[in-house]
């Protein structure tokens, strides 16, 4: 018998072959959040390259190419890096990178422009808050909104004193004097974010103490406020994982525990209806309009007007429960679709490192952290004193130390608890009112 002597070319030929197209298989299989990666690589190259040419639409379309492009990898890259994943991973990623992006001005100003015309000619962000206000309100038991709202305050009132005796002590160990402690690292803190709490307190600052321009005061403020938003998401995370290693200390989003007879109408059984989402999307407009009304009449401001007007409908049963379907569908679509790109939208335009850069020293950090710790362990405790899920009442205490709707978004989904974002609006928009009105009134006595 005469054996057959393979030959050492056609070995050579054949060899690398299977190599590359276990590669190339590899490469298929591999994705990028839903994307398999040479999908996505590219949709990435589109854009950038429209970017480059300078054929970026400045509309919500090349503002939304932009902010999705980016929170698909960022938040994929999070979830999956070993230690940031278990403290906030995709939040802490999508907000952070792109501010250091602009930071070191690696955005050509056609992404820039795109993206400021998405977030704030048009609104993205509130109108993202409205559709989770409104869709979570509406998709939530009555008996469990109507007590999360009237017990939230409990932990909020004590969370507040608690971050403002944590940072004193700190601050003032650390070298600061009382009053810069409170009125320049505590206050803007507390203060319900930029647009809402710094801005205001930096006119009143401005007014008040005179020589300096509310612009200067805005630049002493901000970086207290964004450190302490960082802290928060990693909190936030950190509780998320408590919640997940102890089950019973956590409501996934429920804040006060009930009986069972609160848990047989899960929305989330309902068959979809996408007609009834498009009814949503109207429901949850209208709201924040309403709001936007009659904010000067009462006094309020128009999130938290939206808030009790949702409130009110979901208690008096005023729509039809196939309408409240809609709204919570639409708000899970959203939140699950749209969290990371937006965050990427506020990192570029609301987290200006610049500002951080310049103040920024350890005891500066040790004061924000005390301010922030203070806050979530006395909401946990508060919490679980009076019946609520300890998890998630720190979670939404935590909500007042973040930057306004951007700290919110950040923070409840650092955790993965967004349907928490009607009572974090509470905490953030009334705490920060109140902690505005009662810093100017302290700081007309104390200069």
């Amino acid at each position: 018998m005469q054996n057959t002597i393979p030959s050492p070319v056609s070995k050579g030929k054949e060899g690398p072959l299977p190599e590359k197209a276990a590669f190339i298989q590899k490469c298929k299989h591999f994705k990028v959040g839903v994307f398999p990666l040479p999908v996505y690589l590219a949709l990435a190259v589109v854009i950038l390259l429209a970017s480059v040419a300078g054929k970026l639409p400045n509309d919500m379309i090349g503002g939304f190419a932009v902010i999705m492009v980016l929170g698909i990898l960022l938040s994929d890259i999070g979830m999956k890096l070993p230690l940031l994943k278990n403290i906030g991973g995709p939040a802490i990623m999508a907000l952070m990178i792109p501010s250091l992006l602009i930071y070191l001005n690696l955005f050509n100003s056609t992404v820039t422009d795109a993206v400021t015309t998405l977030m704030k000619e048009a609104n993205f962000l509130y109108l993202y808050i409205s559709i989770l206000v409104s869709g979570s309100m509406l998709g939530m038991h009555r008996k469990t909104l109507v007590a999360g709202i009237t017990r939230i305050f409990i932990p909020l009132i004590v969370g507040t004193i608690a971050a403002v005796l944590g940072g004193l002590l700190v601050g003032t160990l650390t070298g600061y004097s009382m009053y810069h402690t409170f009125f320049f690292i505590i206050v803007p803190i507390l203060g319900g974010g930029i647009g809402e709490g710094i801005l205001p307190l930096s006119i009143a600052y401005s007014s008040i103490l005179g020589g300096h321009e509310a612009g200067y005061y805005v630049s002493q403020m901000i970086p207290s406020a964004i450190i302490g938003n960082v802290f928060a998401i990693i909190v936030a995370g950190f509780l998320k994982r408590l919640g997940e290693k102890k089950p019973h200390l956590s409501g996934n989003g429920t804040l006060v525990k009930s009986g069972d007879d609160l848990q047989h109408d899960n929305p989330d059984s309902k068959p979809k209806d996408f007609m009834m989402m498009g009814a949503g999307l109207l429901i949850a407009c209208s709201f924040f309009i309403v709001g936007a009304l009659l904010a000067d009449y009462v006094g309020i401001p128009g999130p938290i007007v939206m808030i009790l007007m949702a409130v009110l409908i979901k208690c008096v049963k005023a729509l039809p429960e196939r309408f409240e379907n809609g709204a919570y569908q639409l708000y899970k679509f959203v939140a699950g679709n749209l969290t990371w790109p937006l965050m990427v939208g506020l990192g570029m335009l609301y987290v200006p490192l610049k500002d951080v850069a310049a103040i920024i020293s350890v005891p500066y950090v040790l004061t924000c952290l005390a301010i922030v710790f203070s806050m979530v362990v006395s909401g946990y405790f508060v919490g679980r004193k009076i019946n609520m899920y300890p998890v998630d009442a720190a979670i939404v205490t935590v909500c007042h130390s973040g930057l306004g709707g951007t700290g919110d978004v950040a923070i409840l989904s650092a955790s993965n608890r967004m349907q928490l974002m009607p009572f974090a609006q509470i905490s953030t928009r009334i705490g920060g009112v109140s902690t505005v009105i009662v810093a100017t009134i302290l700081l007309r006595f104390w200069s």
